[in-house]
């Protein structure tokens, strides 16, 4: 049996092995002894994308189930501040990009990350991706068990290995201990949730999900699996997707594309047949340990955090009744709480890290818990703390109330920065977020918006009540950005996972317009106890495409629909090499 000690000592030489290559690699690129396609899946293995604006990247570091420690997220911050202008962006798949960043200084970047064991390694590229899960593991009212243990496992277990590091296409794992599927497994790849049966710990698994421009929602591939299988059987899923997957078409290289063509029946087939050589030749190992730090692994209890913040209380703020009634929930422990740390669109800088580190350390487990929806939670927190923590946040810039709420969007950033971003998202973002705002409707303000730049869904809008992606269209021979409107995504009320309706393509200016068209026939038409998706059923989709029909093609172009939000100079419709398929 391996020791924490030996575990940690063997991880670190593979990554600082692994980092003294790629910093030669990136020297010897920069002397012009590599291609840009050469080097592009070089870089791309450890996570650095291009960006659309020539000579910097972006990078992305996976944080294994958005669970990071304190000192995790005050490295975080030294690096935004030493390399990415004190920003950092926090993404649905629960990792941290820097954006704008020179290559000549990504080695030192990453080295920095290691530091407190955080790795870019395969968060892009033909890999296993970032593995998410419930921003509430261990701690959650209605959770079956703490499925921390066993997301760390299958994180550390498919990261480095040679099966996994060149796939077809992205392949992504997600865990669930709730009763409800908080982490959405039905839109990845492999989806584990938790289960009991005759006492025993396991997983119901649900595989070959997916967004994109075509969506797939995943099935059950077994009812309950024990938890010492699990790294058995996903290297069973991953085997067949890097026999089967389309190697030649990355449109189509999916693993849920294999299902389609090849049904269904043929996948669980193939599944079990590598499964069953697995047990009885061995496959990749299933690790007893993690290295501390790794996914927020500690081999020793948390100490929970008792020190003052402030000395004296300030006076309470208006809004703070707000933030407690939203940001505030009680968690599995009695007497602790849980809050959330609404972060617009995932937008943080240095010192917002610093800060949520602070509080995290002085009044919680020491953990910063990352959402698939761009938010921060913090556990472990007494009630007796709440003044002092929102007086912490409202210093911070990061006091406000209405987290899981209308006004709390998810977008990805677009055309900001993005090579396949058509739209400037965030920017819409914060035009929807003026527009829905505080809105007076109890019912309005418990849905959700969802949007991206472009086809991708990296802002999830397939899962929005309302939720758009970004497109183009020529009026009058000149571009304009438009937007996709769709409606009803979601988890329905039976817990199953559902995709919104497309409705129309409409110009970016007026996606504010189309919205508050749909919250007023909303409100004026629903019935009791209706859900959002089942009233957007009722009316059917020809009802919303009249309701806004005026304003796919207006009859007189208003100058200020050329431009995207946030923008002063006309659209242009620009893109670069596709790195997200890549």
């Amino acid at each position: 049996m391996q020791t924490q000690t030996s575990v940690a000592a063997q991880f670190d030489q593979t990554v600082h092995a692994d980092l003294t290559l790629f910093r030669s690699q990136v020297n010897d690129f920069l002397a012009g002894k590599y291609t840009d396609d050469e080097f592009r899946a070089i870089r791309l293995r450890r996570g650095v994308y291009g960006q659309r604006q020539a000579g910097v990247q972006m990078i992305r570091t996976k944080v294994p189930g958005g669970l990071s420690t304190s000192e995790q997220m005050e490295q975080l911050a030294d690096i935004a501040d030493k390399y990415a202008a004190g920003k950092g962006h926090l993404t649905t798949r629960q990792n941290m990009q820097f954006h704008f960043v020179p290559l000549a200084v990504v080695p030192d970047l990453l080295e920095e990350l290691s530091k407190v064991r955080l790795t870019t390694r395969e968060a892009c590229y033909n890999t296993v991706r970032n593995v998410t899960g419930c921003a509430l593991a261990g701690i959650s009212v209605d959770e079956v068990f703490d499925i921390s243990p066993y997301l760390r496992q299958a994180a550390f277990a498919f990261l480095h290995q040679e099966l996994t590091d060149n796939l077809p296409r992205k392949f992504k794992i997600s865990f669930c201990g709730c009763k409800q599927d908080c982490a959405v497994g039905g839109i990845h790849d492999m989806g584990f949730h938790a289960r009991i049966q005759d006492g025993q710990r396991g997983f119901k698994i649900v595989a070959a999900g997916g967004l994109g421009p075509v969506p797939s929602e995943a099935q059950v591939l077994d009812e309950f699996l024990p938890v010492e299988r699990i790294v058995n059987r996903c290297e069973a899923v991953i085997r067949v997707f890097a026999k089967y997957g389309n190697r030649k078409n990355k449109h189509k290289a999916r693993l849920k594309f294999i299902v389609r063509e090849r049904s269904w029946d043929w996948f669980k087939e193939q599944v079990d047949l590598e499964y069953a050589d697995i047990l009885a030749n061995g496959g990749l190992a299933a690790p007893e340990e993690v290295p501390e730090g790794f996914g927020a692994y500690s081999p020793e209890p948390r100490q929970l955090g008792r020190n003052q913040l402030l000395p004296v209380l300030p006076d309470l703020a208006p809004d703070y009744e707000r933030w407690l009634r939203t940001n505030v929930k009680p968690q599995r422990q009695p007497g602790n709480v849980v809050l959330t740390v609404k972060v617009p669109q995932g937008n943080m800088t240095s010192q917002q890290m610093r800060a949520v580190a602070q509080i995290a350390r002085a009044a919680g487990d020491g953990l910063v818990r990352i959402t698939i929806d761009q938010n921060l939670n913090i556990a472990w927190v007494q009630q007796n703390r709440l003044r002092e923590i929102y007086a912490i946040l409202q210093q911070a810039k990061l006091a406000e109330g209405g987290a899981d709420e209308i006004d709390d969007i998810v977008t990805c950033p677009g055309a900001w920065s993005c090579n396949l971003g058509i739209t400037k998202t965030m920017s819409l973002g914060e035009a929807l977020r003026e527009t829905v705002g505080n809105h007076p409707d109890t019912l309005v303000r418990k849905l959700h918006i969802k949007a991206s730049g472009c086809p991708n869904s990296c802002g999830q809008h397939w899962l929005g009540d309302i939720g758009f992606f970004g497109n183009m269209r020529k009026v009058n021979g000149r571009e304009i950005p438009y937007y996709q409107l769709l409606l009803g995504g979601g988890v329905d009320r039976e817990g199953m996972l559902k995709y919104g309706f497309t409705i129309q393509s409409l110009p970016a200016k007026s996606a504010p317009v189309a919205v508050n068209r749909v919250l007023e026939h909303y409100i004026a038409n629903r019935q009791p106890g209706e859900t959002f998706r089942e009233y957007v059923m009722r009316f059917k989709v020809e009802t919303f495409r009249t309701l806004t029909a005026d304003l796919v093609k207006p009859m007189e172009i208003d100058p200020d629909l050329y431009l995207d939000w946030g923008d002063t100079e006309q659209f242009s419709l620009q893109l670069g090499r596709p790195e997200c398929a890549a």
